[in-house]
């Protein structure tokens, strides 16, 4: 009963990550449309590109925070250790990838 009411909570967190990924890209490229055009000079349209980039990147870095909640919970469930090196190596990959791309949101200009 607990088993499948988890993995029900599982398959939600993963769900809801990928509508969180969803939602970032549509809002990133309704934006970045309408910036492209608008006929405003190319530095003012880059500018508000890099504000795009940086929104984009904040709903990526919350999907995969989501996805690896996901992993740890289910990596509960089934705690053989073969399943705790493929967590540690998503988590190194999805924490690589968040670290890396928070660097690219910091450094990126408004």
């Amino acid at each position: 009963m607990l088993h499948s009411v988890v993995n029900y909570i599982i398959l939600a967190l993963n769900a809801f990550s990928v509508l969180i990924l969803l939602f970032g890209v549509g809002k990133a490229a309704i934006d970045f449309f309408k910036n492209e055009l608008r006929h405003e000079d190319r530095m003012e349209t880059s500018k508000k590109n890099n504000y795009v980039k940086i929104y984009l990147g904040s709903y990526i870095l919350l999907s995969l925070e989501v996805l690896i909640a996901s992993d740890i919970i289910e990596t509960i469930l089934n705690p053989s250790v073969e399943d705790v090196l493929i967590l540690a190596g998503i988590v190194v990959i999805r924490t690589a990838i968040s670290y890396f791309l928070g660097k690219e949101i910091e450094s990126t200009e408004i």
